[in-house]
């Protein structure tokens, strides 16, 4: 090989390498689009199905310039068709309280204050109560308008799937609920952001379905001594 030759080869290696560098990695594929209308059915489906569900939950609220956890036991029951199902929040710790709604009435008690406020669930203007659809027959794709994937939000699980929406019984207070699904089609987060920015962040654990449950426990006696305020509608 001449000199000149040699030459030619030693270009046209340092050009492809410089190609090569230059060159931009080909973009990783996108996994499968999700489609929104089937999770909402499928999420509609496995509780539609449900009579009761029980969990542990974590709830993270930020707002104010505070920030506080609290954890506790969370009971869903499903009422007559087309009612609202009845709930318990019961509140272990940091302190002790207490939110059951029986499906027509909902009452709020916390231990050390001595105090409970009642309010109907026609005039109840709580975030918690978006969860109260889950043992009903309301359809999600109903309940949360917009309906869409959160594709900017990184999910607790990979395999999970992040969906958002705004609640339209709480649209003037509510900016944007968010709810993780599992493949399993369970509720496993319910992040919701109010108009204010303050954000409530439910997660929910050790699932029990279908157990048994008595209507008792959605009934709420104020102890001895508890002072009762009824709420007036807003």
């Amino acid at each position: 090989m001449t000199r000149v030759e040699s030459l030619g080869v030693m270009i046209r290696f340092a050009a492809g390498m410089l190609l090569v560098a230059i060159t931009p990695p080909a973009p990783e594929q996108a996994g499968p689009a999700v489609d929104v209308h089937a999770v909402a059915a499928a999420v509609d489906e496995h509780y539609d199905r449900l009579h009761t569900l029980q969990a542990e939950f974590t709830e993270t609220y930020q707002g104010s310039g505070m920030e506080r956890t609290e954890s506790g036991t969370l009971w869903l029951k499903k009422a007559g068709l087309k009612k609202p199902g009845k709930m318990r929040w019961e509140y272990r710790s940091p302190k002790e309280k207490l939110f059951v709604s029986d499906g027509k009435d909902a009452w709020f008690y916390v231990v050390s204050d001595r105090q409970a406020r009642k309010t109907t669930m026609r005039d109840l203007d709580d975030i918690r109560s978006p969860l109260a659809f889950l043992l009903g027959k309301t359809k999600l794709e109903k309940e949360l308008q917009g309906l869409s994937v959160a594709v900017d939000v990184p999910p607790l699980t990979p395999e999970d799937v992040l969906l958002r929406g705004i609640p339209r019984a709480l649209a003037d207070r509510v900016s944007e609920v968010l709810l993780e699904i599992t493949p399993q089609h369970e509720i496993v987060r319910m992040v919701i952001e109010e108009v204010d920015g303050a954000v409530t962040d439910y997660r929910f654990t050790a699932q029990k379905e279908d157990v048994p449950i008595s209507d008792e426990r959605f009934r709420f006696h104020p102890p001895a001594g508890t002072e009762t305020v009824d709420e007036p509608a807003p």
